[in-house]
């Protein structure tokens, strides 16, 4: 058939999957045949060495040879390799069934540009899913992918989905490990594309082997995933509560000693506020960059508060607010300094003067980090500049 003529591809990841391949294959055969869909199968083989490329061509499916390992890279080769207007991706462990995917189908035919398999909706058989991905695993990251990203999605880790191709040329995915399933969901909800959940039946793996999921390297790979793409999360939220938290307690203590029951607050607890402002500063600016390199280089779209502070806040902005804030602490500290002096320049009560450094020191540092974050942020808005933006 020509490409304008299959409207499905089914793109099966594989390595070793001999045991199983061939009654994948076969139930993805019969739902095209009785669904009247013109599609194709293709086997995305990440360098099996038991034979699973032979079954697949005797079996009359397409392989595709995927040198780079890993589950990401084998769905991406597949779908690159793909004819259909629509791809449906499934797992060839024989835990999906192949043969049950008019609902993927429909939705696809309704507009939705991904659709994701809810294994939690639908029905999970005994010893499909081991307790700690059914418990823990999956409804935890799940629950924090619905948290960070604001997605409906249920069930983040299913391997059993379907897209659009056009979708995926916008979601532009580029991990290669088992973290590219949450990097589909997430990318296609910062996008705003349609997404949908269809009810599904999670049968036993039908391997003798172990599988080749490994629960807590994969796991950690799916959160250090999920807390990298969301520097709200990563940086802006603690780094905003320690800012908070430092610069409270700062003000609290400046005119004096305070008690809290027995314990005595003085300069020794205003000093760590002040280094929590600082942190909190620090974690604050990281998560601007971070948000902002992710916009440059095309990992997340562009928000609109960012692209109207690139509008309205400029390099030259940014250093005034700086010079201003170290100006203040050198101000500050330019006092403590002549009264040290008034008393020729001999011992301090710390609980008085400290009350002055403190502070003094902590604006000076603020304000040398904004004019040199104004910079560096500048560096990383030239991309965006020669796209045609404004800064």
């Amino acid at each position: 058939m020509s490409d304008e003529a299959i409207e499905l591809s089914i793109v099966m990841p594989c390595l070793n999957e001999a045991e199983t391949l061939a009654a994948c294959i076969g139930k993805a055969q019969r739902f095209l045949s009785a669904s009247a869909v013109r599609g194709e199968i293709i086997v995305a083989d990440n360098g099996s060495s038991d034979g699973s490329q032979a079954i697949a061509e005797r079996l009359g499916a397409r392989v595709v040879a995927v040198p780079e390992r890993g589950y990401g890279s084998a769905l991406h080769g597949g779908i690159s390799a793909a004819h259909g207007r629509y791809v449906i991706l499934g797992d060839s462990d024989d835990s999906y069934d192949f043969s049950d995917l008019g609902a993927f189908l429909e939705r696809l035919r309704a507009g939705d540009a991904l659709v994701m398999g809810n294994r939690f909706r639908g029905k999970i058989l005994p010893g499909a899913m081991p307790p700690l991905h059914r418990y823990l695993g999956n409804p935890v990251l799940s629950a924090i992918g619905r948290l960070f990203f604001h997605s409906t999605v249920g069930d983040f880790h299913c391997g059993l989905r379907a897209l659009s191709r056009a979708a995926y040329q916008q979601m532009a995915p580029n991990t290669t490990g088992m973290e590219y399933a949450s990097e589909l969901v997430i990318k296609a909800t910062l996008a705003g594309l349609p997404i949908s959940e269809v009810p599904i039946v999670l049968h036993r793996d039908g391997r003798s082997r172990p599988p080749h999921l490994r629960s807590w390297r994969d796991g950690w790979r799916h959160l250090r995933f999920m807390l990298l793409f969301s520097p709200r999360w990563l940086f802006l939220v603690p780094g905003g509560a320690l800012f908070a938290l430092g610069l409270g307690v700062s003000l609290w203590l400046l005119s004096g000693e305070r008690r809290i029951g027995t314990a005595a607050l003085d300069i020794h607890t205003l000093l760590v506020a002040g280094l929590a402002c600082l942190l909190g500063y620090q974690l604050i600016v990281f998560a601007l960059f971070t948000k902002v390199f992710a916009v440059t280089e095309g990992f997340q779209p562009m928000p609109g508060y960012l692209d109207r502070l690139f509008r309205h806040v400029s390099l030259e902005l940014g250093i005034v607010a700086g010079a201003v804030l170290t100006l203040a602490g050198l101000a500050v500290l330019v006092a403590a300094t002549y009264r040290w002096g008034a008393l020729d320049f001999g011992a301090l009560d710390p609980r008085l003067t400290m009350r002055q450094v403190i502070p003094g020191a902590i604006l000076l540092v603020i304000g040398i980090q904004t004019i040199f974050s104004s910079f560096f942020l500048s560096v990383l808005g030239i991309r965006r500049r020669r796209a045609g933006g404004s800064a």
